[in-house]
This record gives C-alpha cells, structure tokens and sequence, in this order.
C-alpha cells in the first residue's frame, strides 16, 4: 500500500461487481481502483473508462501480474473461481472471493490451502452476515440470548425468479437456486447457529417446471445471455444435520407454484429464545409472559460493510468474519444436497 490505499483488481465486469463491489469499494477513502479484467476485455475497457481504473486486461493472470495490486475481488462464474483464486493467492494478494466458495469440495480445500499458504487475507462474500439485522442476531446469539439453537428453518422461495444467462448452465454455475441463492441463507442460517459441524445431509432437488415462460412477470438477466443453456434444478429441499445433534430444514426455489419469499427465511429455535428473519422479530419470555420483540434498527448497505470488513482485515492483518474454512464446509454442504439427491439417499459430509 502506498500513502495508505489499498490498490484493488476487480476480476469479472459483470453484474455483481458493477452494481455492488465496485460502488462499495468507491465509496471508501483508503481505496484505489487499480485494474479490471473480464473474458470480454470491451466490457472491460467501459468499465475501467466508467469508474476510472488505470487497467483494463482480458486476462486474469495479466491483471495479477500487476505489482501494485493488493487485493482482488473475484466477481467471475463459479467454475472459475477456484483457478482465479489459487493464481492469486500464489501471486501475494489479498481476496474477496463471491459465493459460492467453488464447483467442488476439493475446488474448495486447494483454495483455502493456497490462501493459508500465501499469509494474505482470503474472505468468503457471505454478504448477508454484514446485514444490520443479521449482525445484531449474531450479537444475541454470541451473548447467549438465545441458549442452545437447537434447530433452525432456513429457504428463500421465488415463485417464478429463474435468472437469464450462466446461471443455468450448469458447467459454468455447479447448479441451480441451492448454489446461486440457497448458498445465502445456509449460510446465514449456520453462522447465527454457531457454526456447527455439518455431518450429515438428505435433500431432494426438482425439475418440475423448467425454463417458463410465464407471462406478465420480468426475468433477471445476466449480462451474458449467448449460448444459453437451461439444465439447473428449479427447486430443493434438505435436512441438514450437526455434529451437536441440531438440524437444518432447508426450501429454496427459482420457480414453484406456491407463494414466494421476497427474501430470505430464516427461523432459529433456541432453549431461551427464537428469532425469525426476515422480518427480524425475537419470541421469548418477559415476567413469566410470552413476548415477542421487534427491534427497531438503522438501515445498511450490506455490501458496503463487507467491502469495509474486507479493508479492515488487509490493514490490520486480522481474519475475517467469513473465513476459507467457512467456505469449504459451505461447499460440503452445497455438495451434499446434490450428492444426497443424485444418489436418492443420505450422505455423510464428514471425512
């Protein structure tokens, strides 16, 4: 770092990076917006004339061959996120690396062990851990509000939300929603329960309706939307268990026929208390009374935190709140909802 910015390389110019990292990294005075690099170097080249980077490189390796760079938001499709992030980490820079984690688990252990090997930071994008409601539900949890949480709820349900583009192909995604938005709430859910250990999974996912074409509905749309290929799941379910004894019920849908979530669920059942989010509410006791609390907080920007956290970590050499480790055994899990519906049974996530 020099006179105190930290000189950042965005990899990937699609729609994550230009709608949230790099609007969250300009925003904060101890960055630089080095260099940016996308397969397409013209969308590259807008988007370094746009924000006002100094590079502009279709090649990943050319922009991590750039000495002044320090970090590295890798914002690119999922089958290339462990390749970019080992050669990152093997070039002496710090990571942000988007969710999910990998395509595989073993994908997921080379990154975490080139990380660990080169001394610099690696964070999971688990953005929804930096939520205003989310960090103040960790709060109780950690103070111990809510005892033992002893089994949870967690989906995130659209009734027809299938985005257009890469997502779908499942060479260049690993999946469907479990991968793309389930990924949010098991998360979540599993870090306000404490991160347990994840031994076990059964799940069920469900081809039942396809590339719609409902009518009076809009589509997300990726900005890559040639050559597209349409064979992801478009809902799942699954029952996560933990090392000690707590469960996991796990919905999610891209499409289903019932009614939607607008974001994610997630319900936690503690001996002392529970909590559901979202909307952010606490069900416990008061003079011996039920009670149910509705906090009232400030709203944040989540990305903004997390690209904070991020800087904070590199500056002060301290590890992250979404560590490697976190998105290796988030990867298990993903995984194992695949696995454990392939195979029709139940599978053991433990080595």
């Amino acid at each position: 770092m020099k006179n105190g910015k930290i000189k950042i390389g965005i990899i990937g110019a699609g729609n994550i990076a230009q709608s949230s990292h790099i609007p969250s990294y300009l925003k904060q005075d101890d960055v630089e917006l080095t260099a940016v690099c996308d397969i397409k170097l013209e969308r590259a080249q807008e988007v370094a004339k746009k924000y006002g980077f100094k590079y502009a490189v279709q090649d990943y390796r050319d922009l991590l061959s750039i000495d002044e760079i320090d970090a590295v938001s890798i914002c690119t499709w999922n089958n290339s996120h462990a390749p970019i992030a080992i050669a990152a980490a093997n070039a002496g820079k710090h990571i942000l690396c988007e969710k999910p984690m990998a395509m595989t688990v073993a994908e997921a252990e080379a990154m975490a062990d080139a990380a660990a090997k080169s001394g610099k930071v690696f964070m999971m994008a688990f953005v929804n851990r930096f939520r205003a409601d989310s960090k103040y539900l960790k709060a109780l949890a950690d103070e111990g509000r809510f005892g033992e949480i002893y089994c949870s709820k967690a989906g995130w349900l659209r009734r027809r939300g299938t985005p257009l583009g890469w997502f779908t192909d499942t060479a260049k995604s690993g999946g469907g929603p479990v991968i793309d938005i389930g990924v949010h709430v098991i998360d979540l859910t599993w870090y306000l329960m404490g991160k347990p250990k994840p031994t076990r999974v059964s799940a069920q996912t469900y081809y039942k309706i396809g590339d719609y074409k409902t009518k009076g509905v809009s589509r997300w749309v990726a900005f890559d939307t040639d050559n597209l290929v349409f064979n992801t799941e478009d809902s799942a379910q699954a029952i996560i268990h933990f090392e000690n004894g707590a469960t996991m019920l796990f919905d999610v849908s891209w499409a289903i026929n019932g009614e939607g979530s607008p974001d994610i669920y997630c319900h936690l059942y503690g001996t002392k208390a529970g909590a559901t989010l979202d909307p952010l509410k606490i069900y416990g006791e008061d003079g011996g009374y039920l009670s149910d609390a509705v906090p009232v907080l400030k709203n944040e920007n989540r990305f903004d935190n997390e690209i904070r956290h991020f800087l904070d970590c590199i500056k002060e050499s301290k590890e992250p709140i979404a560590t490697a480790e976190d998105g290796v055994l988030i990867q298990k899990i993903l995984n194992g909802i695949y696995d454990s519906a392939k195979l029709g049974k139940e599978v053991s996530l433990v080595d």
